[in-house]
């Protein structure tokens, strides 16, 4: 039997990122856990949701840029304080020591094991949220995070959000390798 649930928001846990931005030349963060891949392959591509009340949204569109920092669950209490607070009253510039890329309004996290530099390509409105639509110029990891020059997901560690129990979660171990689990129906239907 199947539960019809009120909240239907079902697609968590997703990974809590920190979105950074420059506001009149100031460094800004804000927690965003509406993040999406659009395109994997070059040039690659990603989406941003951020509600419109929120103050961030003026500096991407003002730089035409941003950043995506994936933090780890060490980072969760200064994570949360930037989603609580908005930079328009309160100067989160101070909070994360930061570094640039090629794009130089696009402040990322440097104790974030990973982060993406975006030039914005889009936006696409909705009622409530703005989608801005971005694409990578560059991608940086902590060496720290890496094995065998690949992003390890063990050692980055990274926070996960669950809206429907609006809880912080973490990730487990591997579970299968991708492209390969499925090959067992394949070979058992030949």
């Amino acid at each position: 039997m199947k539960t019809k649930l009120e909240n239907k928001y079902l697609l968590c846990p997703m990974p809590i990122t920190i979105v950074g931005t420059m506001m009149d030349g100031k460094v800004n963060f804000i927690n965003v856990a509406h993040i999406g891949v659009l395109n994997a392959s070059s040039p690659h591509i990603v989406s941003i949701a951020v509600n419109k009340n929120h103050y961030s949204k003026f500096g991407i569109k003002e730089n035409k840029s941003f950043s995506i920092n994936i933090p780890s669950q060490k980072q969760m209490v200064e994570v949360d304080y930037v989603g609580l607070v908005s930079g328009k009253d309160v100067d989160k510039s101070d909070v994360f020591e930061v570094f640039y890329g090629d794009l130089k309004t696009a402040p990322m996290v440097k104790n974030c094991p990973l982060s993406v530099e975006c030039k914005l390509v889009d936006i696409y409105e909705t009622k409530t949220h703005e989608m801005f639509i971005g694409e990578v110029v560059n991608a940086y990891a902590d060496d720290t995070c890496l094995t065998g020059g690949k992003v390890d997901l063990a050692k980055v560690d990274p926070l996960l959000f669950d809206m429907s129990g609006v809880q912080y979660w973490s990730l487990g171990s591997v579970a299968g390798k991708c492209w390969s689990e499925g090959k067992k129906l394949i070979q058992a239907n030949k």
